[in-house]
């Protein structure tokens, strides 16, 4: 048999039948998903999968994540993991391709950061994460003049494009200033009933979905119950807004609000 090392998915509250619902789940690479404990009693467990050190050590690992297909492999199959675990306790979820040298290293990590993870585990109990993008939708492109000789209000073609460009121009920044109202009423309205908020990079390129440009992606933790209302109450504040989109996604596991300390793989650890 190759030489294993152990790629961890979360940190969770373990509780029981925990071993009975991995089993019926595949992880990275087809592995077995199974617990490592870090004690006993209350002390939090991480969810994790042996899988062979040839594709998962630090220098092999770094050429596989220019691999877009080997990439969506294992990001689906982390995925399906953590939301096979957020369905049954709550789970603490660790970056993608976090990987020990073995499940002592792992026990290790849970010992030390036992304080960090319990108060973590204890401050999302109840809560999930959703997801909230503001887009500034597309103006149409002002076509050229297709007759030059031709005027239009008096203006020779020239100035008529230019003064067309100019409302262009004026319309665009009526919808981000419009955008900006958006982003204003949202963040209220998150501020009234979400626990916490993470802002992120807008999405660009092939990240991006649908038509617009995105000008807003914020992450809001709410508990299940405030989930539903949270909902309605965006869509109702920005309705009248023109020429903007909201897009709501969820609920997610927290994946933006578990960035702790000690969480660190450790794959190119020399020491035995």
């Amino acid at each position: 048999m190759s030489e294993q090392v152990t790629y961890t998915y979360a940190v969770l509250c373990p509780i029981g039948g925990m071993s009975e619902v991995l089993a019926q789940v595949e992880g990275v690479a087809g592995a077995r998903v199974r617990l490592v404990s870090g004690g006993h009693g209350d002390v939090p467990a991480a969810a994790v999968s042996s899988v062979p050190a040839q594709d998962f050590l630090e220098d092999p690992l770094h050429r596989h994540l220019e691999d877009l297909d080997w990439l969506e492999r294992v990001a689906r199959a982390h995925h399906t993991v953590i939301e096979a675990l957020v369905a049954r306790t709550t789970v603490l979820p660790l970056r993608l391709a976090t990987v020990y040298l073995d499940d002592e290293r792992v026990v290790e990590m849970l010992r030390g950061e036992t304080d960090a993870f319990s108060h973590a585990l204890k401050r999302l109990a109840g809560h999930l994460e959703w997801g909230v993008k503001i887009y500034v939708e597309p103006q149409p492109d002002v076509p050229p003049p297709t007759n030059p000789s031709s005027s239009a209000g008096g203006l020779s073609p020239g100035r008529a494009y230019l003064r067309a460009r100019r409302s262009e121009r004026h319309s665009r920044d009526e919808s981000y200033s419009i955008a900006q109202q958006a982003a204003e009423r949202i963040e209220a309205i998150g501020g009234a009933m979400a626990a916490a908020r993470a802002r992120h990079r807008v999405q660009q390129g092939e990240l991006a979905v649908g038509t617009g440009e995105n000008v807003v992606n914020d992450a809001y933790l709410l508990t299940h119950d405030a989930a539903a209302e949270f909902r309605t109450e965006i869509l109702d504040a920005v309705h009248d807004l023109p020429g903007v989109r909201i897009d709501i996604t969820g609920p997610w596991a927290p994946y933006s609000f578990a960035d702790l300390p000690g969480t660190q793989p450790h794959t190119s650890d020399p020491s035995p």
